[in-house]
């Protein structure tokens, strides 16, 4: 235990040492842990199993849209947690055709996310200016705004919120630099999974609120056949995603400071959020608020080590000056001072 007036680093560094000694405990006390490549490979492959499998129940009407909805966000999450470990080079560094085949697999079963292989710039990024205007990855799922309508609009869509941290970019230079990593991340996927989930929700609307006034819209037998295969990809894969998306960067948006701190104050660049009323949220994100900050400590370990570390972890995180549970982040528009 070091004490919370000691410097950052050296309170940072004491840690990371509990930590890295704990997990190496794990890996000998659970021999399959070392086989790191095909653990991750068979999460992916079980999720995405399992996604189709509920899919399947749903389209042949086993179990109601909801419990799919629901199911797949969940699976959805694993197969992002996977794709978080391949952009660290956690899995199949040294066999590019498995880890590329990896990367696609996550691309296509999180459409509503950006291109992996533009976001690995971008994460990596993240984890050398955490906390700084540069740090785009952060502050394009709404970090560092004030709390609001519009931020909590724009906080499960990639496709306003960049469109939003485009204006908040000062000048015309900036804008244009980051219009050009933005736009490349973003499409094809991103943009046609939004557009087709706003179109999903407009048309519903629109018949809903026709049907009230007595007069339902009378749609064209194309239009009808579209909305029927748009429903069944909007229930398997798009409000999925669009529910994955909400918790994640809710959590992740608000774990994180912004402003006010120095990027290589490991300390303040997260938080532990694991607050028993935020269990709905990490239900949709792996548990995300509780160990992301682990993550920033100890980049090099897989996400299922860091659920299993995680109370170790707490406890020397707590003791030396790792924040937990700060709610006022939300009123000081994730900045550190109070």
């Amino acid at each position: 235990m070091h004490d919370q007036e000691s410097p950052p680093a050296a309170r940072a560094n004491a840690i990371k040492k509990v930590i890295i000694r704990y997990n190496k405990e794990l890996r000998e006390r659970h021999r399959w842990l070392r086989h790191q490549n095909v653990i991750g490979l068979s999460i992916m492959v079980l999720s995405v199993s399992l996604l189709l499998f509920s899919s399947a129940l749903y389209i042949y009407s086993y179990i109601p849209w909801w419990l799919c909805l629901l199911l797949n966000a969940f699976f959805v999450s694993l197969v992002h947690e996977v794709e978080h470990d391949l952009i660290h080079d956690l899995y199949f560094r040294n066999n590019k055709l498995v880890y590329h085949a990896m990367m696609l697999t996550a691309w296509l079963v999180r459409p509503s996310n950006s291109n992996p292989w533009i976001r690995r710039n971008l994460h990596l990024r993240h984890h050398q200016l955490s906390g700084t205007a540069e740090d785009i990855e952060e502050r394009a799922i709404t970090n560092g705004s004030r709390w609001g309508f519009i931020r909590l609009l724009i906080t499960s869509d990639l496709l306003l919120s960049s469109t939003k941290l485009f204006f908040d970019i000062p000048t015309w230079k900036e804008r244009m630099h980051n219009l050009r990593i933005g736009g490349s991340a973003l499409f094809p996927l991103t943009i046609l999974t939004c557009c087709l989930w706003y179109y999903f929700l407009t048309v519903n609307l629109a018949d809903w609120i026709f049907t009230l006034s007595g007069q339902p819209i009378i749609w064209s037998e194309a239009h009808q056949t579209f909305m029927h295969y748009l429903t069944i990809a909007t229930v398997t894969l798009i409000a999925p995603n669009m529910l994955w998306s909400f918790c994640l960067h809710f959590v992740s948006s608000n774990i994180h400071y912004y402003g006010d701190i120095d990027s290589s104050n490991i300390i303040q660049q997260t938080q532990v959020m694991n607050s028993r009323w935020l269990w709905p949220f990490h239900l949709f994100c792996a548990n995300f608020g509780s160990t992301h900050g682990i993550h920033h400590l100890v980049v090099n370990e897989p996400f299922y080590i860091r659920q299993m570390s995680a109370r170790v972890a707490h406890q020397t995180m707590r003791e030396n000056g790792v924040r937990f549970n700060d709610f006022g982040t939300f009123f000081r528009a994730n900045r550190w001072s109070k």
